[in-house]
């Protein structure tokens, strides 16, 4: 079995970035989340820390830190807020495919300007028709010459209107299905490369994301990431990846919901004693616990399992879809312990089950996972 004692490096990380989202972000989280605006000046001091691209290796510039130990900054920062966080961290994503199927002049061109300087980058998977169906992509990859023409549109993509690189997924043909994906790395400055305006959404309001079009964009076949058929699977295999920290943000939420919890049940008086000692209280509180608790070792599981060579598929699902699932119903429990001032905006709990909620859905679906976990499984009774 793991040990999962921290190192006194771990500890040090862990620390670090708790003290930033206590004092950098908790204090603008829900001004931010009232407005909807994106702070970009506290992500530019994330960057400065060494808060972002976490998983670039040192050789370029990056932290190169291990998926536990990005699982664990992830958690701290996700507690101060989960919008900023996705923001933070969505570069670890957008990079990931570099890192998987770049070649050496490629990780260096594209990976090293990044933690030279402040920049977002974006990941460009999801259509409008498509949602969990990647197999499914219409952007199309046409050959040209020497290079390729993009053409379609991506939605929901995380932080499109602020980056300046953006790797995008695109079919040779739609008839191949998930045969015919490529990948390619194209530069915001590329003609035809068109951010829309901000999504209002639900939750995560600190965090932007609006759709891109690629209009007759042209790449060149040096900015095409591995072989033309191996897009789809490059896809997958950054996701198996990049999964495992977004259940430590669903952690982070979590972990959150029961501190307020705990902290509110504590003074709130109802027929004359704190609400913490009605047997009521004390079994959300546990049953919350709980929950945090398991969240947080599935997520530690499957990082150290990737850390140790595995692929993580499974593991990651699992981590992924139970934190996530966790993380709405510890914010919903949050919510019933606040009672009545549990729904209003001026009390934080009910922005954590608005930020909970986007867990379930972004980096696949949770029905996704589960399926995905039931493939994995029955694999080793076949």
């Amino acid at each position: 079995m793991p040990d999962f004692s921290l190192s006194p490096e771990q500890e040090s990380l862990r620390d670090l970035a708790r003290k930033f989202a206590r004092t950098e972000m908790t204090p603008h989280a829900a001004e931010c989340d009232r407005a909807a605006r994106f702070p970009e000046e506290i992500y530019r001091k994330a960057y400065d820390l060494g808060l972002m691209n976490l998983n670039v290796p040192t050789e370029f510039g990056g932290s190169g830190l291990s998926l536990l130990d990005q699982c664990l900054i992830v958690e701290e920062l996700a507690h101060g807020c989960a919008g900023m966080t996705t923001s933070i961290i969505a570069n670890c994503l957008a990079l990931e495919p570099i890192l998987l199927g770049g070649t050496s002049e490629q990780k260096e061109r594209f990976l090293a300007p990044f933690c030279r300087e402040y920049h977002l980058a974006s990941f460009c998977l999801t259509e409008p028709s498509g949602g969990s169906d990647a197999g499914a992509l219409r952007t199309r990859a046409r050959k040209d010459g020497d290079g390729y023409v993009l053409d379609g549109e991506k939605c929901f993509i995380t932080n499109a209107p602020h980056a300046s690189l953006y790797t995008v997924f695109a079919t040779v043909d739609p008839a191949l299905r998930h045969k015919g994906v490529a990948a390619f790395v194209v530069p915001r400055s590329a003609p035809g490369v068109l951010p829309g305006k901000d999504e209002e959404k639900m939750g995560h309001r600190a965090s932007s994301t609006s759709t891109v079009r690629f209009e007759e964009v042209r790449v060149p076949e040096s900015d095409r990431l591995g072989p033309e058929v191996d897009g789809f699977s490059l896809a997958m295999r950054t996701l198996d990846q990049t999964r495992t920290p977004i259940g430590a943000l669903a952690t982070g939420i979590a972990q959150a919901a029961l501190d307020h919890a705990a902290a509110y049940s504590l003074k709130r008086q109802t027929f004359g004693k704190a609400i913490a000692e009605h047997q009521a209280i004390q079994i959300k509180l546990a049953n919350m616990a709980q929950a945090v608790h398991a969240a947080r070792l599935l997520t530690w599981h499957a990082a150290w399992a990737i850390d140790h060579g595995a692929r993580g598929t499974l593991e990651s699902s699992i981590a992924k879809c139970f934190a996530s699932d966790a993380a709405l119903h510890v914010a919903d429990e949050a919510i019933q312990t606040f009672g009545g001032y549990g729904y209003m905006k001026e009390y934080p709990v009910e922005k954590l089950l608005r930020d909970a909620k986007l867990t379930q859905i972004y980096e696949g679906a949770n029905e996704i996972q589960r399926t995905v976990i039931a493939r994995e499984l029955l694999r080793a009774y076949a």
